[in-house]
């Protein structure tokens, strides 16, 4: 690589991990304000919310929507279904088939608990133009797979 490939490169890396850093620092401090609601995490949260939109899901189908691996889901799973916010259900053609469904009390904190993404976020996002909002999404999305190992990006592991 020439100098001047390296330096450009050392640049964006840079600032690419800048942004980066600052959209955690900011995630963060939300994920605490989340967490002060009714103790729920911003992942729990987030499986709630899939399930009150997918209606039913296996647990490796929940586990790539929230992309953990099954294995650090099934905590995740057993507390909340503990706390009667989910339950599961046998297949009724394949027993070992477990659904995943959303509980009477997932459903009452859905809907007293706050959004996912801060308000003033959602606002903002939504007064940006159309083609913006695909774009910076479409952005977010190629750079979580720009982050993944490649064995994962392939379909692997």
């Amino acid at each position: 690589m020439t100098e001047t490939n390296k330096n450009l490169s050392d640049t964006y890396a840079l600032s690419v991990f800048q942004a980066l850093r600052r959209l955690q620092q900011s995630a963060e401090v939300h994920a605490k304000r989340l967490s002060r609601y009714g103790g729920l995490t911003p992942l729990q949260l987030l499986i709630l919310q899939v399930l009150a939109v997918e209606k039913e899901l296996t647990a490796s189908q929940l586990a790539r929507f929230v992309s953990l691996s099954p294995a650090s889901l099934s905590g995740v799973l057993e507390r909340l279904e503990g706390r009667g916010m989910l339950s599961r259900r046998r297949d009724e053609q394949d027993r070992r088939k477990q659904w995943l469904v959303l509980g009477d009390a997932g459903r009452e904190a859905l809907g007293e608990a706050p959004p996912l993404l801060p308000d003033h976020v959602l606002q903002r996002f939504a007064s940006l133009p159309e083609w913006e909002r695909h774009a910076l999404l479409a952005g977010l999305l190629r750079a979580a797979e720009l982050f993944e190992m490649p064995e994962q990006a392939n379909g692997a592991g």
